[in-house]
């Protein structure tokens, strides 16, 4: 019963929450709207996550849900987020081209915008930080303390950037260019009370939609491991994916549409990540009386790494501002591989490792620079040219 009212609203939180954004974009940088979607796109998420942390610290045997849980969903919304944001920026702009004079590309490429380099660049830091992490096996509360600075710091560069220009206004939905066009505090109270209401709609069903759908999933006989991967997070991203093919279906918006997945993957890697051995740490406290770094083992090792991997790829693909019919091809089916057959984990991580050095090998034949480096170099260049 409670999949009937919590379905509904958290569509209806999605659009409220997106409206929000694209109207914020006129205001503060895109960027810095993303990231603020992302927070409230990923409340079900951390709810989750956090929940699985606070048990694993009662009952150490339940550690390994809490990696499950972190890596399934940067995985799932890497392997199945961005390739289906590209198919239906394809699908939508093959039905715009028909009847018109010049025709499209039959599969045209999303090309990114210099300010998404930002964005591209974003995701380095965490991913190099998460190698140290890998490599001792546990997660402390110095490490939450580092992964939420690099969170910090990607949220400066962006309110760096400046906000998008009034002449865009007109390509907005009609809610958006209602919000903006409202005078003086107005405006500033329509586009809040947008984000509001939509995470104060997401924030009351995001918990029982859960539930719901997750005691749906265990009647049906979906193991617990599964449950916690795939299942859980493709429940809690339900949310950004709405926001993101809303966007990707409108052709224009599609750049928009994936730098709002990035975004989420930059909270994930981050301040996600950073819950796990604070509120791990808190629940063994209270249980056990002693604080408890959160350690892993080489299962769980195995699972970063893989999710390493695909992150960087997906990194290295964006690294010349587009993305294309053969890039979304090649991240969705390694995901599906290793979603169909969970015993080529290690397989897929090879198979991640090989593509990157194929990639790599390109990028020094051909001998340019790559975009999303330099742009984001020229903008830090040009905003420190404008503050001195």
């Amino acid at each position: 019963m409670s999949a009937l009212w919590t379905f509904p609203s958290i569509l209806g939180s999605a659009f409220l929450v997106a409206w929000a954004a694209e109207a914020a974009q006129f205001l503060i940088s895109q960027g810095l709207a993303l990231a603020i979607l992302a927070w409230l796109q990923t409340l079900p998420e951390f709810a989750v996550e956090a929940v699985i942390a606070w048990e694993a610290g009662r009952d150490a045997e339940r550690a390994h849900l809490a990696i499950a849980n972190l890596t399934g969903a940067i995985r799932l919304l890497l392997g199945l987020g961005w390739p289906m944001i590209y198919a239906v920026f394809a699908t939508a702009g093959r039905h715009k081209a028909v009847g018109a004079q010049h025709a499209a590309p039959l599969l045209p490429a999303i090309q990114l915008e210099r300010e998404h380099a930002v964005e591209i660049v974003g995701l380095v830091p965490p991913l190099l930080y998460f190698i140290v992490i890998l490599v001792k096996q546990s997660l402390t509360w110095v490490d939450a303390l580092v992964l939420c600075a690099l969170y910090l710091a990607y949220l400066w560069v962006l309110l760096r950037n400046p906000a998008h220009q009034m002449e865009q206004l007109e390509y907005a939905p009609a809610v958006s260019r209602w919000a903006v066009r409202q005078r003086g505090w107005r405006r500033t109270a329509a586009i809040g009370g947008l984000f509001a209401a939509g995470g104060g709609l997401l924030y009351a069903s995001a918990h029982p939609f859960l539930e719901s759908m997750l005691a749906l999933a265990g009647l049906l006989g979906v193991s617990q491991f599964v449950l916690v991967q795939w299942v859980a997070p493709f429940l809690s991203e339900f949310p950004e994916k709405v926001s993101a093919f809303y966007w990707a279906r409108r052709v224009t918006h599609a750049p928009m549409a994936l730098m709002n997945m990035v975004s989420s993957n930059i909270n994930q890697w981050t301040v996600l990540a950073a819950m796990i051995p604070l509120v791990y740490g808190y629940s063994s406290l209270r249980h056990h009386g002693v604080w408890m770094d959160f350690h892993f083992d080489a299962a769980q090792r195995l699972e970063i790494l893989l999710t390493l991997l695909q992150t960087a790829l997906g990194m290295m693909l964006l690294a010349n501002m587009e993305f294309d019919w053969l890039d979304a091809t090649i991240i969705f089916v390694l995901w599906l591989a290793q979603f169909l057959h969970p015993d080529w984990r290690e397989q897929v991580a090879v198979a991640y490792g090989l593509w990157m050095v194929i990639l790599g090998i390109g990028f020094v034949v051909r001998g340019k620079p790559l975009l999303a480096p330099k742009y984001f170099w020229e903008t830090l260049k040009a905003r420190s040219a404008g503050t001195a």
